[in-house]
């Protein structure tokens, strides 16, 4: 009972010394060493703390740390006894060049607050015979320390395996990267991706994902599986493709043995009583060889466009009865399994009767460990410009068969669009716009009668045979010439209708930007690049009288250069279209990168213009 009882005194003594006592937070090194001399940099802390952050070590190497260790003691002076704590973090380190070096404070949280170590400055001298000595003994010593804590291959490892080693071209490879681990680790960082040269690659994994983990035996050895990484690969040729290894540095915390002393307080199972030593290692995966077969060129289709999987196909349209100059909406979905993020077109030919534009593409992919699956969908605009019945022919979409071994060809069924007259409101100007928005008329209201001062005319003057009696009867005569000659010309320019696109290219193109401008202001991302884009290639369509759909970026150069543009800013207008073709789907400032681009689209469409004046 009296063991008990002291027990008792002791922890609470120990609990009552421990609040009252002030946090201290040290850091101790040498304070010079020889080059290339390993030493120790400990800091210290007088209670339990935690989150604990080393400073930056900068033109020392780290050889390893922070080792965890703690040690306690207890004095009794009259009649008061005193117990103090103390749990340390030490750093290993190596000196590099001569020169004087500053190690900043570390950092530590104690009961909530946030506690610094004083600074510390080393200076590294010249290395004599006596400190190379020391260094040897150092290296010995600290050999012997880490005899227990030395890694080695069979504890930790990655290993690749993929789900096909011989697929064929364009058919999903699930690649996984598995981390086995036999000791404790406190962190990892990929260091070098593994090489997909020769693939498309998509990863499966979310950001900031938690691996997927398990336990696995493997040759007799229990091991913690980590799956790190995974993603889908397509091969985009055949042959041979190598993945080149994946390159981890772990740290792996190693529990060492600590003396036991004959103290009191080996009774008590303090978690901070041992000692952890935390070791690094570069760890490498295996290399992968991916043996991947041609398609077969056998009974290939002609709008085959390398879509392998499993996929079905289906097409809608919003009506198919309408008036002239009405719009119709014809969608066209892809869904399946397999790369179909890579289907960027389909094979569609409309009457010559109707206006379209590109289509707008929506995807909706899916990602899982099965790999890469969802729709695509391709939506239309159509116009038609006169009544009658038009027909839309069959529209097909082929692919590879990866469960039949063959190419299927799936069409679209054939639709009827019937077109009656239009009521006549359509405005020209409507040719050229791609939201086909109607001109508004705003007439104004009637002004006050203003009644001016009674002129008298003088006796004997009449207005008959007058100067402005000829003038009166001859002008209406000239007013009428001239209404009839601007009709005929007015009528001619309607009736040329790439002459009045090219006229009113740079209105319309005017109108997209202020648009875009509003997008960039809002932020929003998808519709700013797609004003933008339409702002550029709709006025070289209507510039040159070129159709969007045989829009290209050779077709451009070519049109530029036919009427004598300067190679600079036809170089620019190139790289214009490519950097906002590139910028919808590439990282980094989206709002800087926006503004850039809108800068860019204004000053590019402003220098073509004055080239063709």
């Amino acid at each position: 009972m009296k063991r008990y009882i002291f027990f008792i005194l002791l922890i609470t003594g120990l609990f009552g010394t421990s609040i009252a006592e002030d946090v201290r937070f040290t850091a101790s090194a040498p304070s010079a060493i020889g080059t290339g001399q390993q030493f120790a940099v400990t800091f210290s802390v007088n209670t339990a703390a935690s989150n604990f952050t080393a400073p930056n070590f900068k033109g020392f190497s780290v050889l390893s740390g922070p080792n965890q260790s703690s040690s306690s003691s207890m004095q009794i002076s009259n009649g008061n006894m005193i117990q103090s704590v103390s749990y340390s973090f030490t750093y290993y380190l190596q000196a590099g060049n001569e020169g004087s070096y500053n190690i900043s404070p570390a950092k530590i949280v104690v009961g909530g607050k946030t506690y610094e170590s004083n600074a510390l400055t080393i200076k590294v001298v010249k290395a004599t015979q006596n400190t190379n000595t020391q260094n040897n003994q150092q290296n010995r010593q600290q050999q012997n320390n880490q005899a227990a804590t030395t890694l080695n291959d069979k504890d930790i490892f990655i290993k690749t395996s993929v789900s096909n080693a011989s697929p064929l071209q364009g058919e999903q490879v699930i690649v996984t990267y598995k981390l086995y681990t036999a000791v404790g680790i406190s962190q990892y960082t990929i260091n070098k991706l593994a090489s997909n040269k020769g693939f498309w690659s998509e990863d499966l994994l979310k950001e900031n994902e938690k691996p997927k983990q398990y336990k696995e035996n493997l040759n007799g050895k229990q091991y913690i599986v980590a799956e790190m990484r995974k993603v889908a690969l397509f091969p985009q040729e055949s042959g041979k493709l190598n993945i080149e290894p994946l390159e981890v540095d772990v740290l792996a915390q190693l529990q060492t043995q600590r003396k036991r002393t004959n103290s009191i307080f080996d009774f008590f199972d303090d978690p901070f009583a041992s000692s952890y030593q935390n070791v690094k290692k570069t760890i490498r995966s295996n290399n992968v060889t991916i043996n991947v077969k041609p398609l077969p060129t056998a009974s290939k289709p002609e709008d085959f466009t390398g879509a392998v999987g499993n996929f079905t196909f289906r097409s809608d349209i919003n009506k198919t009865e309408t008036k002239a100059n009405e719009a119709v909406n014809l969608k066209f979905t892809i869904s399946g399994r397999g790369n179909i993020k890579l289907i960027d077109k389909l094979n569609v030919n409309f009457p010559p009767d109707f206006e379209t534009y590109d289509p707008k593409i929506n995807d909706n992919i899916n990602k899982s460990d099965n790999g890469i699956s969802g729709t695509k969908t391709f939506d239309y605009l159509i116009i038609p410009r006169n009544e009658g019945t038009f027909t839309i022919k069959p529209i097909t979409f082929s692919y590879f068969d990866l469960n039949k071994g063959k190419y299927v060809t799936l069409s679209s069924p054939e639709y009827t669009l019937k077109v009656a007259k239009g009521d006549g409101k359509q405005s020209s100007a409507t040719l050229t716009s791609v939201n086909q928005e109607e001109i508004k008329y705003i007439g104004s209201d009637i002004e006050h009668i203003k009644i001016k001062p009674m002129d008298l005319n003088k006796k004997d003057v009449h207005f008959f045979l007058s100067d402005l009696y000829y003038i009166l009867c001859f002008v209406p005569l000239i007013l009428f010439i001239a209404a009839i000659i601007f009709r005929r010309k007015h009528l001619k320019l309607r009736s040329n209708l790439a002459l009045l696109k090219n006229r009113k290219a740079t209105k319309v193109a005017k109108k997209r930007l202020n648009k875009a401008k509003k997008y960039l202001i809002t932020k929003e991302k998808d519709k700013f690049y797609i004003e933008i884009s339409q702002a550029l290639w709709g006025y070289l369509s209507d510039k040159f009288s070129i159709p969007l759909s045989e829009l290209s970026m050779d077709s451009v150069n070519e049109a530029l250069k036919n009427k004598q543009v300067k190679d600079e800013i036809i170089n620019q207008f190139i790289k214009t279209l490519n950097t906002c073709e590139f910028a919808r789907f590439a990282p980094g400032d989206e709002l800087l990168t926006m503004d850039n681009i809108y800068k860019e689209a204004i000053e590019i469409i402003s220098k073509t213009e004055n080239e063709l004046k």
